[in-house]
């Protein structure tokens, strides 16, 4: 026996959660535990967004579409997200292949690569997940700067 299996589900460490817009720029980020279910992390992400600046009108504070791989198939989260007043494109498994979200999903794999060009966050080397979420969201927070003021400029 050379170790434990590779794709086992009970692994330690932690997993990042992103949820960003149509450009890519994150709007809310999340830690968890590797061995929990993505499904878990939805509800917080879409109720730590944001408000949104409009010029005409109320602040907006939901996005119109929430596109999302097939860890995010389950019924009472699709229902959940409706009930937000969000629409709801997520894969569903064993129905829909993954690679039609590849369009959409390439947007959110830049925003986790921009937040782990970040060298504190691609080696976890803080013992408390407070901590690593505090410099997570200090990582997303640049990524925006940076990025909004590449567009303003």
């Amino acid at each position: 026996m050379t170790g434990p299996n590779p794709v086992d589900r009970g692994k330690a460490g932690s997993k990042i959660h992103v949820l960003s817009d149509r450009a890519g720029i994150p709007l809310s980020v999340a830690v968890s535990a590797a061995n929990t279910n993505d499904s878990y992390a939805l509800k917080p992400l879409v109720m730590a967004i944001p408000a949104i600046k409009s010029r005409r009108g109320p602040r907006r504070r939901k996005p119109a579409k929430l596109h999302g791989d097939k860890a995010y198939d389950q019924i009472d989260l699709r229902h959940w997200v409706r009930e937000q007043g969000i629409a709801v494109r997520i894969a569903r498994k064993g129905i829909e292949s993954s690679t039609k979200l590849g369009k959409h999903r390439w947007v959110i794999e830049r925003s986790i690569a921009w937040l782990f060009g970040y060298h504190r966050l691609s080696i976890r080397y803080e013992r408390y997940a407070n901590h690593f979420c505090a410099f997570l969201t200090l990582a997303a927070t640049l990524t925006c700067y940076k990025k909004l003021r590449k567009a303003t400029t």
